[in-house]
């Protein structure tokens, strides 16, 4: 089994392709994903490593948290699993708009 990992606090110069080269050096990387901004593009500052073995992604998770990646130093754990339910924030429904 696979397993998901958290990668905090990069560059606004990182790639996918820099993550994946650095978290393959662990093992077999199914896919990279840096989040970006829905409007202007830009990188978030963080992103996500797929990797197909579980141990060698913990072993990547011990081998790059707290080291230099494209000059910031990197934040790495496994993922969490996202919560169930809506996003957001926004008005509560049931309250009417004064406007």
């Amino acid at each position: 089994m696979g397993i998901n990992i958290y990668v905090g606090n990069l560059s606004y110069n990182s790639t996918e392709d820099s993550l994946r080269e650095a978290f393959g050096a662990y093992g077999t990387v199914e896919r990279a994903k840096i989040i970006t901004d829905q409007f202007t593009g830009r990188s978030k500052g963080f992103g996500f490593i797929e990797m197909s073995d579980r141990e060698e992604g913990l072993n990547a998770i011990r081998e790059l948290d707290a080291k230099e990646l494209d000059g910031r130093t990197i934040k790495v754990n496994e993922a969490k699993p996202r919560q169930s339910g809506g996003g957001g924030g926004g008005r509560d429904s049931n309250r009417r708009s004064r406007w």
